[in-house]
């Protein structure tokens, strides 16, 4: 089940306790988990809660491990079917309380990218998102530049990520091939953070277009990637660029999210 569906279960106690001190458990708000599996980060989650006075939900694809954890001696909501499509079901119908709940998975590699980005077009945001995923994929997210990239520049713009763990594969069973890193995201909409999401979704749907044409061929300028992109003149996109302080001799790789946003305000 777990290489079928792509899940490696963490099994290291140290890992899930620093799991759940990262996610702040508060009274009265709910904690969403992605895959409880086995239970090994559920079980430990659940005792908290118990404590604090806070729920659990947890979205588990596979039917047989969900009755498994119904069964069990622990009050616990389960949702089977995809994470991906129930998370936002969730959030649109309002059944949880508005600014009221968080994130947590050890996530299936596959679906990792496809998670941030329905994680980012989420209007109504977790107040923080704690995930395992893959340790390169982590390092992307959190790139900087000159190694500023597609998924970097698509999940800082929404979130402020952090490494707060890293993992190697005995910590899982079955043991992956790669090793991985708890990341921690804390959305920006709820924070004093220098760098606000825009709003509006015309706004944020024109800095996504945006990155996927900066980004489309790294080894070009930012530049010719606007003239190609946008079907622009060479002279059009430098007047661009020059208004938010660039000379069109950087590449996308170079451009911090501050510039990237700028830029998407402009066009």
């Amino acid at each position: 089940m777990g290489q079928k569906l792509g899940q490696h279960f963490l099994i290291n106690k140290n890992a899930i306790e620093k799991i759940i001190a990262a996610l702040e458990l508060k009274n009265n708000e709910t904690i969403i988990e992605i895959g409880p599996g086995k239970g090994a980060l559920t079980i430990p989650l659940l005792k908290e809660c118990e404590k604090i006075g806070c729920k659990i939900i947890g979205i588990e694809k596979d039917k047989k491990i969900a009755q498994q954890l119904v069964t069990g001696k622990w009050k616990l909501e389960i949702i089977i079917g995809d994470a991906l499509k129930i998370i936002p079901q969730l959030v649109s119908n309002y059944q949880l309380p508005i600014a009221n709940y968080k994130i947590v998975g050890n996530i299936p590699y596959y679906i990792t990218g496809k998670l941030m980005r329905v994680l980012s077009e989420l209007e109504n945001k977790p107040s923080l998102i704690v995930l395992t995923i893959q340790k390169e994929v982590a390092e992307r997210i959190m790139a900087q530049p000159p190694k500023m990239n597609l998924l970097a520049a698509a999940t800082q713009f929404w979130a402020e990520p952090k490494i707060i763990g890293y993992l190697k594969p005995s910590d899982f069973s079955p043991t992956p091939e790669v090793e991985s890193a708890i990341i921690k995201l804390t959305p920006r909409l709820i924070t004093n953070y220098q760098l606000p999401m825009p709003t509006g979704k015309q706004a944020i749907s024109n800095y996504y277009k945006l990155i996927k044409i900066l980004f489309k061929q790294p080894r070009k300028t930012a530049l010719n990637n606007l003239v190609d992109g946008l079907g622009i003149s060479k002279f059009k996109g430098l007047e661009i660029l020059k208004k938010i302080g660039l000379s069109g001799e950087e590449r996308p790789q170079n451009l911090n999210i501050n510039q990237i946003k700028q830029l998407s305000e402009i066009l």
